[in-house]
């Protein structure tokens, strides 16, 4: 008999086994006695560190894996063994099914980052020899949506949405420096949230995103009037919200602490949402707004891709869908029939 198909069998022995209720002996090989799914999943979380994954990458592997635990665990599904192609394949249904609390479906961008985090798992489990083969490996994946960030805000909105913070409160001040910031530079809140005050070059107008997607590293230039509120910040409020003398974070909670990432973007959501403009989102409206704005008014792709931080130009040239306003400005100015126009003739009764 070939390896796989010995590794196989002892792989359908052990799985009866434990469906039976017995234990899988240490020296069985492919199961780690004791060992369930959420023991597994802590292990391969503490993997994922030791490969020197960004702590938000580790914290969001680890939420889309907890829905996943949490379904096995209602079904008494605790063993990896148990798992197999058609119980994925009954999750990924489960996952499609679901609603949410305001009854609307997961996306399907949600839906393929379950599903990955679960590939990779149990990919993993596969080279720690867990397991003989790996039953997520033929899992089709949704088809991906080519989603174009049509929530973007006007110029008019955008002043609206800053506007908002009071800041003739220490807090206010500091929350106005943060939008300012947002739209200037167009940074996601993750990165925004681990800034040093060492990251800001005042001088020269520079910000050092030291902490970006992947481990890379960034220089985006800060606008005038972003500077201008940073620097009310720093010389007026940041000094009041020390708790630490040696704290270096930039902006810093009631609590004298640097911001979590989540909680800073659900206080920019409460600003939009505030300012009445009819738009949903946070952070990350306002990066899409920043690059859309910077397009329509005239910054070469390339220089967007660079301030965004994305790796591929393909990511950043979603924008050039989005800016309809500058085509209709174009094609106004440059169609030939919009050269000369001539209107229908009037109805003669």
């Amino acid at each position: 008999m070939a390896k796989n198909g010995y590794q196989a069998v002892r792989w359908m022995r052990q799985r009866t086994r434990v469906q039976r209720g017995g234990n899988v002996k240490p020296g069985d090989g492919f199961s780690r006695q004791g060992r369930t799914l959420a023991a597994l999943t802590d292990d391969y979380l503490e993997y994922l560190r030791v490969l020197n994954r960004t702590p938000d990458a580790v914290a969001s592997r680890a939420k889309e894996l907890k829905p996943f635990l949490a379904w096995c665990e209602e079904r008494d599904l605790l063993d990896a063994l148990l798992i197999t192609r058609s119980i994925l394949e009954s999750y990924q249904r489960w996952l499609w099914a679901y609603r949410k609390k305001n009854g609307r479906p997961l996306g399907i961008s949600t839906q393929r980052g379950h599903l990955g985090a679960i590939k990779s798992f149990f990919a993993w489990l596969c080279r720690q020899h867990v397991l003989p083969a790996n039953p997520a490996s033929e899992i089709e994946m949704p088809r991906a949506e080519k989603r174009l960030p049509v929530e973007v805000l006007t110029v008019a909105e955008v002043e609206a949405v800053l506007s908002q913070p009071d800041i003739g409160d220490l807090l206010g001040v500091r929350d106005r420096a943060m939008l300012e910031l947002f739209y200037s530079t167009g940074i996601r809140r993750s990165e925004l949230a681990r800034l040093a005050v060492a990251d800001l070059n005042r001088e020269k107008r520079l910000l050092h995103v030291r902490h970006g997607k992947g481990q890379k590293q960034r220089m985006v230039p800060v606008g005038v009037r972003a500077l201008a509120w940073l620097d009310k910040y720093l010389d007026d409020a940041r000094p009041l919200l020390m708790i630490k003398p040696d704290e270096q974070g930039l902006f810093l909670t009631g609590y004298g602490e640097p911001f979590n990432a989540d909680v800073l973007g659900r206080k920019v959501s409460g600003y939009i949402k505030q300012a009445g403009t009819g738009h949903q989102g946070g952070a990350h409206l306002l990066r899409h707004t920043c690059a859309t704005h910077l397009l329509e008014g005239g910054a070469d792709i390339r220089y967007i891709q660079q301030l965004l931080g994305h790796e591929n130009l393909e990511t950043t040239a979603i924008y050039t869908e989005v800016s309809i306003i500058q085509l209709q400005a174009v094609h106004a100015r440059c169609h030939p029939a919009e050269q000369h126009r001539r209107t229908p003739p009037e109805n003669h009764k």
